[in-house]
């Protein structure tokens, strides 16, 4: 996971628990960027056409092992690198991320995979130049997802480990889990940690100001050359 100090572009980041708010900030900083005009591309995990129906089916007839989750997981985010985000990059974009490997790092890890064999197996990619890590406490991802929803996913609870038979005290114990991963890989990556329990615009307001400050943002205004 070493940068090529050669691409122009620049990847940012954002990882958190479910209901974090991660995918509403990252879409944020899309329109804020389009609106300043610069050059800027979205990639959002699991979704390459290429293993989206398998997923689909995989997931709603309960068939993935942990190794196969994560192998499909892996393709979709290789499928991803190799056709958008690398080549996005080395075009002069600022590319965002819903979600990066470390998504897989966390779940895959719970799930039993070892943690070595899964930074080999991402291995080629570019590690982002900044990674934002919305923490909350695990109440409040939970409310925040039943407010929006009727009922909890059954992975998202990590029902597949069979680690409760009720599917709220599951949520707690999986996601529990998935959070002690990205706190140990937040010295480890450096993270850039945001207090997912403030208002919205407060944290969007803290992570344009990083943006700004760590990014050059003229150089990839469209008039620019990368």
């Amino acid at each position: 996971m070493r940068n090529d100090d050669r691409i122009p572009g620049r990847l940012i980041a954002v990882e958190g628990l479910d209901g974090s708010g991660k995918s509403t900030q990252i879409h944020l900083v899309h329109q804020w960027l389009q609106g300043l005009g610069l050059r800027v591309f979205f990639s959002e995990w699991n979704s390459s056409e290429l293993v989206k129906e398998a997923t689909r089916k995989g997931k709603k007839r309960q068939l993935l092992t942990p190794t196969t989750f994560s192998l499909i997981h892996a393709t979709d985010f290789a499928d991803r690198y190799e056709r958008q985000i690398l080549p996005m990059l080395k075009g002069g974009y600022i590319v965002l991320c819903d979600r990066y490997m470390f998504t897989a790092f966390a779940r895959d890890a719970v799930r039993g995979c070892d943690g070595a064999w899964l930074r080999n197996l991402y291995g080629y990619a570019r590690r982002p130049d900044i990674t934002f890590y919305f923490g909350l406490p695990l109440e409040v991802s939970l409310g925040r997802i039943l407010d929006g929803r009727p009922s909890l996913k059954f992975f998202e609870a990590g029902m597949d480990l069979a680690l409760s038979p009720d599917i709220t005290e599951s949520f707690r114990i999986f996601q529990g889990r998935v959070m002690a991963q990205y706190d140990a890989m937040a010295d480890e990556f450096g993270f850039t940690r945001i207090d997912a329990t403030r208002q919205i615009h407060e944290q969007q307001e803290v992570v344009r100001d990083f943006v700004a400050e760590r990014i050059d943002l003229a150089r990839f205004h469209l008039r620019a050359r990368p």
